[in-house]
């Protein structure tokens, strides 16, 4: 008769072998479901990626996508245009538009707010990548980010709001979420009295496909703190930004 044992099965990432053989895939994801995080395609996952990985992953996903291709007939074998496709769209995923993904946030250095600055500082336009989760369709637009700091604030380098744009934007996502995790982080980076945050994006999931609408832009917006209790100040931050064109 056969005995159960008491001891949990290991998984793939856990074999004696160091999981040779399972695809790197397949044990990053475990691993991610072991710690009972989310792996949307808008979440960062880099915590749970072992040196070495990525590059494994960058050649599991070169693989799939020359099938992708095959399945589309397309002949890469006699095609000089698409010899190389796969590795290059592979790259372009992991390593490039969807890195917001794979890699640790910016290291961004703070500073304690010494001559006590409340006023009402605005960063921007900073220009910004991404895709929509639905159908992968580039999202180009720009961000404004207003910040109304006190005495507390933690203060941070122009640029560095430009480089948290840019990690949190590399991932699938949709416009109004991508915008709450902005907020999000740059609230805890700089705990300021209040932020604001305002995107204007072309979507061409709307230009390239569907209805082919070339000139329609998203606009939304996110209120903190003093932002959203405060009338007077929303529409001066409002105000001070350039007309969206």
């Amino acid at each position: 008769m056969l005995m159960k044992s008491d001891q949990p099965m290991n998984t793939a990432a856990e074999h004696d072998d160091g999981g040779q053989g399972v695809p790197v895939s397949v044990r990053i994801r475990e691993r991610v479901q072991a710690a009972r995080k989310r792996f949307h395609s808008n979440d960062n996952i880099a915590e749970f990626i072992r040196p070495g990985e990525l590059e494994q992953l960058l050649d599991e996903v070169t693989e799939k996508m020359q099938g992708v291709l095959e399945s589309m007939v397309i002949d890469t074998e006699n095609d000089h245009n698409t010899s190389d496709t796969a590795r290059r769209v592979a790259k372009m995923y992991l390593k490039e538009v969807f890195a917001g993904r794979y890699v640790q946030g910016p290291s961004v250095t703070e500073f304690p707010n010494a001559e006590h600055l409340n006023e009402l500082m605005i960063v921007g336009p900073i220009t910004v990548r991404s895709a929509c989760s639905h159908h992968l369709c580039p999202v180009i637009g720009r961000i404004w980010i207003g910040v109304m700091p006190n005495e507390h604030t933690n203060v941070i380098g122009l640029s560095k709001y430009a480089r948290l744009a840019e990690w949190i934007m590399g991932r699938p996502q949709i416009q109004e979420e991508a915008v709450v995790q902005l907020a999000d982080l740059i609230q805890e980076k700089t705990q300021p009295d209040g932020l604001a945050i305002v995107m204007e994006a072309s979507h061409y999931c709307m230009a390239w496909r569907g209805v082919k609408d070339m000139d329609s832009k998203m606009i939304n917006s996110v209120m903190r703190g003093v932002f959203l209790k405060d009338p007077n100040l929303r529409r001066e931050f409002l105000s001070l930004l350039p007309r969206q064109s």
